[in-house]
């Protein structure tokens, strides 16, 4: 005995062929959503690379005010040698010895280096007096400038050994005039 099930007009569910209901998407349908998604990613990468860049302003001026505060450190450690005129000096290899005024170990390697999230870092302008016959750094211009301006950041950043917030050039450079707020 055959048990088939018989649909509304007695014809045995299965046997029916849907002819007007597609299975799944048109290649147009899909061109479409494909497009869109395009479109949606070419508006989403510039506001990316902005992001970027204000991440990399703000490590910059992060690491500013650790170089500064490091500064401050050697100063007081080393005070025959005032500040450190090198970011070499503010580093070193925690594990070659105890700290020394070449090597204090104050910062991190990374930014020892002098490069870090796309800015390059120097200490330059040193000023010197001379006590008993011994150099001590008594000023400093610390910079941080974008590695390739434009595209690592727009704005180089400065401050002296007098700290506080630091000064800003909007052309990248290292002509800081404006007061970072």
């Amino acid at each position: 005995m055959d048990c088939t099930i018989f649909g509304r007009r007695g014809r045995a569910r299965g046997s029916q062929k849907m002819l007007g209901t597609p299975n799944g998407f048109t290649l147009m349908e899909l061109l479409i959503v494909i497009a869109i998604i395009l479109i949606l990613m070419l508006m989403a990468i510039p506001t990316i690379g902005v992001m970027k860049k204000h991440a990399n302003d703000t490590s910059a001026i992060n690491s500013l005010r650790a170089i500064t505060q490091a500064e401050i450190q050697y100063e007081s450690t080393y005070p025959a040698q005032g500040y450190a005129c090198s970011l070499t000096a503010l580093g070193g290899d925690p594990n070659s010895g105890p700290p020394t005024p070449q090597a204090a170990q104050l910062l991190q390697a990374d930014l020892a280096s002098g490069y870090k999230s796309g800015y390059v870092f120097n200490i330059s302008n040193c000023t010197k007096v001379t006590v008993n016959n011994q150099d001590r750094v008594t000023g400093y211009t610390l910079t941080a400038i974008p590695q390739a301006v434009g595209k690592t950041g727009d704005r180089g950043f400065c401050t002296d050994q007098f700290g506080g917030s630091p000064k800003y050039d909007s052309a990248g450079g290292t002509n800081c005039t404006q007061l970072l707020q």
